[in-house]
C-alpha cells in the first residue's frame, strides 16, 4: 500500500470521501472574485457622491474604510480556514455571503425608499444628503460584500496550492503555472471590471451593474460546486496566528526564569531535519522553551501545555514573522496612493471632459491604464529585466526587496505628478463658468499617474508576494500572506486618517477637501502624501538594509 500511495496517491490530501487524493481524478481550481469587487470598489464614490450626495471627502473614507476592513477580514477567514472549516468550506460559504452582500447592494440602488431623491438641475444647492435609514441599508449590504470578500480571498489561492503535490517534480513545475493563471485572471477581471461593468453602471443604470456582478458571482459558485469530486482537500492543522500567540504568552510567563547553563537544554519536539537552529536574536523569546519542574510532568505524561512551553524551532519560527515586520510597516504607504486612485482621482476624472467622439468614458474606467500598466510593468520584468540581470549578474531579476524599493519610489512620482495635473485642473476650474459640470480640460491628463501607480504596484504587490513567502518558516505561509494582506489594509486606513486629519486642519481657512473639488486644494493634500512617501522610503531602505544584514548573520 505504501508504494501504490507513492505512485498514485498524494501523501497530505484527500478526496471528498476522506479517502486519500488519487492524482488521477483530482485537479485544480480557481475562483476569481475580482471582477465583482472591482466593479463595486472603484466605481462606488460617484455614486456615493451622484446619488447619495455625501462630500467627496467623506465618501472617499467610507470606501477606504470599507476596502480596509475587507481585507482584515481575510484574517478572520484565515484563522476560520486553517483550524475550523477547511479551505474548501471557507470559500464556498464566504462565496454565497459575497453573493448576498452583492445582491443587496443592487436592491438598495433600485428602491427609492434606500436613496435620497435627484437634485434639482436647477437650485444646485437643494441636494438631500442620504438619511439614516438610506446609509444603514447601504452600510449593511456593503459590509455584508465585505464579510465574504475576506472570506474568500484568504483561501482561494491557498486552495488552489492544494490541487499540487509539492513533493511530485512534475506538479510542482505545474503550480507555477497555476499563479500566472491565477495572477492573469485577476488582471482581467480586474479590467472588465473597470470598463465594461462600470459602463453598465454608468449608461444603463446601478442595479443592473450589481446584478450583474451578482449573476457572475453565482455562475463562480456553480463552477466551483461542480468540481467537489475532484478537489483535494487538506486537514486543517491548526492556525499559525495560535502559535504566534503562544509563543509571545508562554515568553511573558518565564520571563523571571534565567536561561540554562547549555542551550541544548531548552525544549525541542521536532524532528533533526525539519529543526531551524537558534539564534540569538530576540533572545527573550526563547524563554518560551525554558523547561520547568511542572512541564517535565507534563511531557512525560505525554501532555503538553503550548501555551507554557514552546519548542525552540516554534520560537525561531516566530523570530523569522518577527524580522519581516519593519519590511510590512513601511510598505504599508504605497496603499494610501493606491487608495487615491480608486477615490479622488475618479472624482477628478468625473470632472474633466473625457468623451471620445461621441462615447463618454466613465469616471471609474481610467483605472483600466492602471492595470494595463501592472501587465506591461511584469512583462517588461520577466522579458527584460530577468533575462538581463541573469547574463550580467547570474541572478533572475530584481530580488523582492529591490522590486518594493523601485516601486515605493515611483509611488512618491505618482503623487508628484499627480499633484501637478491637479494644480492644472484648479485653474481651469476658476476660470470656467459656475455653470459648467464639465471642465474643458481633457481627463486623458490623469493617464499618467495611473500608469506610474500601477507600474509601482506590479513591483511593490510582487515584491511583497514573494518577500513574504520566501522569507516565512514553511509552516507559517498562510499567516504570512495575511500579513502581507494587511498592509493593504492598513494602507486604506492611513488614507482615511489623513483625509479626517487633513479635513480638520483645513477647515474654516482654504479648506483642501471640500463637498467640491473645484473649490478645494487637493494638490496640496497630493503633495503631502508625497512628502511621507519620501520620509517612509528612507525608513523602508534602512529597514531593508538592518533585514539583509541579520539574515546573513543567521546564514553564517
Amino acid at each position: 500500500m505504501e508504494a501504490r500511495e507513492g505512485t498514485m496517491f498524494v501523501s497530505d490530501a484527500v478526496d471528498y470521501t476522506g479517502a486519500p487524493a488519487n492524482r488521477s481524478t483530482t485537479g485544480v481550481v480557481e475562483l476569481c472574485e475580482r471582477l465583482s469587487t472591482m466593479a463595486i470598489a472603484v466605481n462606488l464614490v460617484t455614486y456615493l457622491v451622484g446619488t447619495m450626495h455625501l462630500p467627496s471627502s467623506t465618501s472617499s473614507t467610507i470606501i477606504t474604510n470599507w476596502s480596509g476592513i475587507s481585507y482584515l477580514f481575510s484574517l478572520l477567514g484565515g484563522v476560520l480556514a486553517d483550524s475550523f472549516l477547511g479551505r474548501y468550506w471557507t470559500i464556498a460559504i464566504f462565496a454565497n455571503i459575497h453573493v448576498l452582500g452583492s445582491c443587496l447592494l443592487a436592491i438598495s440602488t433600485v428602491l427609492p425608499h434606500l436613496h435620497p431623491p435627484p437634485c434639482n438641475p436647477s437650485v444646485p444647492t437643494d441636494c438631500k444628503e442620504a438619511n439614516g435609514l438610506q446609509m444603514a441599508a447601504f452600510y449593511v449590504a456593503l459590509y455584508t460584500l465585505a464579510v465574504g470578500l475576506g472570506g474568500i480571498k484568504c483561501s482561494v489561492s491557498g486552495f488552489g496550492t492544494d490541487q499540487f503535490d509539492d513533493k511530485d517534480k512534475k506538479e510542482k513545475a505545474q503550480m507555477a503555472h497555476f499563479f500566472n493563471r491565477f495572477y492573469f485572471f485577476i488582471s482581467i477581471g480586474t479590467l472588465l471590471a473597470v470598463t465594461v461593468f462600470i459602463y453598465i453602471q454608468d449608461r444603463v443604470a446601478r442595479v443592473w451593474g450589481y446584478g450583474c456582478c451578482t449573476a457572475i458571482l453565482l455562475l463562480a459558485i456553480a463552477i466551483f460546486l461542480s468540481g467537489t469530486r475532484r478537489y483535494r482537500y487538506k486537514e486543517c492543522l491548526g492556525s499559525p496566528i495560535i502559535q504566534i500567540l503562544q509563543v509571545f504568552v508562554a515568553a511573558v510567563r518565564k520571563r523571571k526564569l534565567k536561561f540554562p547553563a547549555d542551550m541544548q537544554q531548552l525544549h525541542e519536539t521536532r524532528s533533526p531535519e525539519s529543526r531551524i537552529a537558534p539564534t540569538r536574536q530576540l533572545i527573550c523569546l526563547d524563554k518560551a522553551a525554558i523547561i520547568e519542574d511542572n512541564d517535565y510532568i507534563m511531557i512525560e505524561c505525554g501532555t503538553q501545555n503550548r501555551w507554557r512551553l514552546c519548542s525552540v524551532t516554534e520560537v525561531e519560527e516566530v523570530k523569522m514573522m518577527t524580522r519581516i515586520l519593519p519590511i510590512w510597516a513601511t510598505t504599508i504607504m504605497y496603499y494610501v496612493i493606491h487608495a487615491q486612485m480608486i477615490t479622488f482621482a475618479v472624482l477628478q476624472a468625473s470632472t474633466m471632459e473625457r468623451s471620445i467622439g461621441s462615447f463618454q468614458i466613465p469616471g471609474g474606467s481610467f483605472n483600466a491604464f492602471f492595470i494595463g500598466s501592472i501587465l506591461l510593468t511584469l512583462a517588461i520584468h520577466d522579458r527584460l529585466i530577468v533575462p538581463l540581470w541573469k547574463k550580467k549578474r547570474g541572478t533572475l531579476g530584481l530580488t523582492s526587496t529591490q522590486k518594493m524599493g523601485v516601486g515605493l519610489f515611483i509611488s512618491i512620482l505618482t503623487m508628484v505628478v499627480a499633484a501637478i495635473v491637479e494644480t492644472r485642473r484648479l485653474k481651469v476650474a476658476k476660470s470656467a463658468s459656475s455653470t459648467n459640470s464639465v471642465l474643458p480640460i481633457s481627463a486623458f491628463l490623469l493617464a499618467p499617474q495611473f500608469v506610474l501607480a500601477g507600474a509601482a504596484e506590479g513591483l511593490v504587490y510582487t515584491g511583497q508576494l514573494d518577500f513574504f513567502l520566501s522569507e516565512s518558516p514553511k509552516g507559517m505561509k498562510a499567516v504570512s500572506t495575511s500579513l502581507f494582506l494587511t498592509t493593504i489594509s492598513f494602507g486604506f486606513f492611513v488614507s482615511s486618517a489623513l483625509v479626517a486629519i487633513v479635513r480638520r486642519v483645513t477647515e474654516g481657512r482654504q479648506n483642501w477637501l471640500p463637498a467640491d473639488l473645484n473649490h478645494g486644494r487637493l494638490d496640496l493634500f497630493y503633495g503631502l502624501i508625497a512628502l511621507l512617501s519620501a520620509i517612509n522610503l528612507g525608513f523602508y531602505l534602512l529597514s531593508a538594509k538592518w533585514f539583509l544584514c541579520k539574515k546573513a548573520q543567521t546564514q553564517n
